[in-house]
């Protein structure tokens, strides 16, 4: 009878600490370190629309980085949208494309390009500067990253 009463008190007691919010851990969950960090952002830069539209993602992404620097940045080209990722493609001011694609894969951007226009038009992947990936369908991809892996989508 004595340890029905004991085990009843110690019942009581867990229930008592748990209604005022008690735990035998005094850190609040708040402060715990993965509660501090929330998960990056992860957006996709869908172009199509050619060097105008690239150099205008070319500063916003620079700007994005800069705001917030551990996002997870996806560049996915189709159409029009390829042509920066190409050798030699240049910006209105005559700066070299790859240079700005090798400064913000440094820093983290995945740069990636539609197979399926290079086929329609016929542009050899040789053609392609180095540190950009190949995807079949760059609209494919972009549906892929938004339903299933939470991207946002931006189109400059």
């Amino acid at each position: 009878m004595k340890a029905i009463l004991l085990a009843a008190g110690a019942a009581a007691a867990v229930i008592a600490v748990l209604m005022l919010g008690g735990c035998a851990n005094p850190t609040p969950a708040a402060a715990t370190p993965a509660a501090t960090q929330p998960a990056p952002i992860k957006v996709v830069y869908h172009l199509t629309d050619g060097l105008d539209q690239s150099q205008r993602a070319m500063g916003n992404i620079r700007n994005h980085l800069n705001a917030e620097p551990g996002a997870k940045i996806v560049v996915v080209g189709n159409a029009d949208g390829i042509l920066f990722m190409l050798d030699g493609a240049k910006d209105r001011n005559g700066y070299p494309f790859d240079a700005t694609i090798q400064d913000l894969k440094a820093r983290g951007v995945d740069f990636r390009i539609c197979s399926n226009t290079l086929a329609v038009r016929k542009i050899d992947r040789a053609k392609v500067i180095g540190d950009v990936n190949f995807v079949d369908s760059g609209v494919a991809e972009v549906a892929r990253l938004q339903a299933r892996e939470g991207f946002v989508y931006l189109r400059p």
